[in-house]
C-alpha cells in the first residue's frame, strides 16, 4: 500500500509485544494486511523497551532476521544503529569501539539491502551542558555518515528527546538539528522525521518540514493529541501529582496512530514529495487506545494504515 500524496510505500515499525517480537510471523501478517515494508529495531532480551538507551542488554537485528522477514516477501527498510549512548561517549576509546562496531554492522546490513540506519543522539551522561555532547555526536555520526555514504545509505537521527528531568537526547529541535547538518553535510546524515516528538514539545511540526525537507531520509508515521485542559494543570514539564494515565505520554500530551492526533499528514505528504523525498513512510503504534492485546494492536495498525493511504 501506498499514501495517496506522494505515492510512498507504507511499513511499520516492529513493535515489543510477543507476536511482534514474531518476525515471521509479523511479515506475513504485515504481508496480507498489506503493508510493504518492516523496520527492524534492537530489542531488550527482557521484551521491554527496544530502544536501545533504557540501560537493558539488547539484540540487533541479524541477517537471519533480514533474511525470515524477506522471505515471507517483505522488504526490510531500516534498522537502528548500534550502542547509541556509546556513540555519544566522553571516553574516546569506547566511541571508537562503537563507530568502528557500526561500520562493520553498516556493510553487512548493505550487503543485504538495507539502505537507513535510524538511532536516538543519546549521551552517556545526560550531565554534561549540551554543547559537550553534541560535539561528540557531530564526531561519531559524522564519521558514520562517510561509511553510510560510500554504501549509499543514509543514518537518520530521531527527535526524540528522551525521559525527564534532563530531557538529555539531541538534535531533536531545529537549532541543533541546524547546525548538526551543517557540520555534517553529506548525504550520508539525514533526519528522520517524526511528526509526534516535535507536537509534544510544542514546535512546529509543519515549519520543521519546511526547513529541513531535503535533509529527510525516513519516517515515522506517529501522531500526537495535545490535551489542553490538562496542559493548563500541568504545563509539558512538571510532574503530576497523579499517575500519567497514558501509557504513550505524559498527563499533558499523548502519542497517537496518524490521523488520531493534529499532525497534518497531506500537507506533510506534499512538501516531502516537493522535495524529491524516495524514502517509505514507516507506521510506529504507541498509543494507549491500541495497546494491550494482539487484536488491538493490529486494529490500530490497520487504522493507521487506513487513514495513510487516503491522506
Amino acid at each position: 500500500m501506498t499514501t495517496r500524496t506522494g505515492d510512498f510505500r507504507i511499513g511499520l515499525r516492529a513493535g515489543v509485544s510477543e507476536w511482534q517480537r514474531d518476525l515471521p510471523g509479523l511479515a506475513r501478517w504485515a504481508v496480507e494486511a498489506g503493508f510493504e515494508l518492516l523496520e527492524l529495531p534492537a530489542r531488550s532480551e527482557s521484551g521491554g523497551s527496544c530502544r536501545p538507551e533504557s540501560g537493558q542488554e539488547v539484540r540487533s537485528p541479524g541477517v537471519e532476521d533480514l533474511k525470515a522477514v524477506q522471505a515471507a516477501g517483505v522488504d526490510v527498510i531500516c534498522v537502528d544503529v548500534l550502542d547509541w549512548p556509546a556513540l555519544v561517549s566522553t571516553d574516546s576509546g569506547r566511541r571508537k569501539a562503537a563507530v568502528d562496531r557500526n561500520a562493520a554492522y553498516f556493510h553487512l546490513m548493505a550487503a543485504h539491502g538495507v539502505r537507513v540506519f535510524l538511532a536516538v543522539a543519546t549521551p552517556e551522561d545526560p550531565h554534561h551542558p549540551p554543547r559537550k555532547n553534541f560535539e561528540l555526536v557531530v564526531d561519531s555520526y559524522g564519521q558514520l555518515a562517510e561509511v553510510a555514504e560510500k554504501l549509499g545509505a543514509v543514518v537518520v537521527l530521531e527527535g526524540w528527546p528522551g525521559e525527564g528531568p534532563y530531557y538529555a537526547n539531541l538534535c531533536c529541535n531545529p537549532e541543533q538539528c541546524r547546525a548538526l547538518l551543517k557540520a555534517v553535510p553529506g548525504k550520508g546524515l539525514g533526519l528522520c522525521y517524526d511528526p509526534s516528538h516535535l507536537i509534544r514539545m510544542g514546535i512546529d511540526h509543519a515549519r520543521f518540514l519546511e526547513e529541513f525537507a531535503t535533509r529527510v531520509g525516513h519516517v515515522h508515521a506517529k501522531d500526537a493529541e495535545v490535551l489542553t485542559d490538562n496542559l493548563y494543570e500541568v504545563g509539558l514539564y512538571q510532574r503530576t501529582l497523579t499517575e500519567p494515565p497514558w501509557a504513550f505520554g505524559e498527563l499533558a500530551w499523548r502519542y497517537t496512530i496518524p490521523g488520531h492526533g493534529v499532525a497534518r499528514w497531506p500537507y506533510i505528504f506534499r512538501m516531502l514529495q516537493l522535495a524529491g523525498y524516495k524514502g517509505s513512510v514507516s507506521l510506529e503504534l504507541e498509543d494507549a487506545e491500541f495497546s494491550g492485546s494482539p487484536a488491538l494492536e493490529q486494529t490500530g495498525l490497520l487504522a493507521g494504515m487506513t487513514y495513510l493511504r487516503n491522506a
